[in-house]
């Protein structure tokens, strides 16, 4: 039996984690309430673990403070696997938490449909391409914010920045910068195109993922808000309307966007 004490831990962890997923990552805290209530808690847990992991660097005072918070993580996740209790609001409300893959968004997609106890190939399949295509397409987003840190832009793979001419050597390294605006769009345009291609595939299995699964995967409704705008925006990741609204949609229509793929049982 749960004594009152831990009782009461387990319910601020949850708050905490629900808090911090509607302070940092807001489109995706508008997706989770559209899941059932008995999902809510794992995946509210997974996505404050997202955030908490993400913002590691940026909240360090400086780049030393940020890797040793994100070995304490690693170290955290080590000891939950060995059932040992470990004192913070996130860590405490992770128990559904099987593994992090390579793409990240997608692992959430796929921890969340097993906490949820959907087994089912088709959403797993679903999830990869929703997790690839709203996770390249908010790294897009964000490359202007990264660009004005560190005057040139991760993410960008190198072979892209070749073909679009973003390549420069300085101090005898190549490095990715902005020499030409038109340049830098059509290299987002291509990493677009492919974050496009991946939400396709996932929308091509709509008709057969289960229904239970389909609210788990509303995050395509995320990446399809971020093509669009981008597409608004002639992919030009500088331009200010970005930064409006949620993902540069307003508020009220993403929500009603939102509202409406639930509704239809569609992602």
């Amino acid at each position: 039996m749960i004594s009152a004490s831990t009782s009461s831990g387990l319910r601020t962890a949850f708050s905490y984690c629900v808090q911090q997923v509607r302070n940092y990552d807001y489109h995706h805290y508008l997706c989770l309430l559209e899941l059932p209530p008995n999902m809510r808690k794992a995946a509210f847990a997974l996505r404050a673990f997202n955030v908490e992991t993400s913002r590691a660097m940026d909240v360090a005072s400086n780049p030393k403070i940020g890797l040793m918070r994100l070995l304490w993580w690693k170290e955290a996740i080590d000891q939950i696997f060995s059932n040992k209790l470990i004192e913070h609001p996130v860590t405490r409300a992770l128990a559904s938490l099987e593994r992090y893959a390579e793409d990240t968004a997608s692992t959430i997609l796929y921890s969340t449909l097993q906490s949820g106890g959907i087994t089912s190939t088709v959403a797993d399949h679903a999830a990869l391409h929703i997790g690839k295509a709203s996770g390249l397409l908010l790294l897009l987003k964000s490359l202007s914010y990264h660009a004005s840190k560190n005057c040139h832009f991760p993410y960008i793979p190198i072979e892209v920045a070749e073909k679009h001419g973003l390549l420069v050597n300085h101090g005898g390294q190549r490095e990715i910068r902005v020499d030409s605006r038109e340049s830098l769009c059509n290299a987002v345009f291509e990493m677009a195109s492919v974050a496009n291609a991946h939400l396709q595939k996932a929308r091509e299995l709509s008709g057969t993922a289960p229904t239970e699964a389909r609210p788990v995967l509303l995050p395509a409704v995320t990446a399809e808000v971020i093509l669009d705008t981008l597409s608004r925006v002639q992919f030009d990741v500088f331009d200010p309307r970005l930064k409006r609204g949620i993902l540069g949609t307003p508020p009220l229509w993403f929500q009603l966007k939102l509202k409406w793929y639930s509704w239809r049982g569609k992602y």
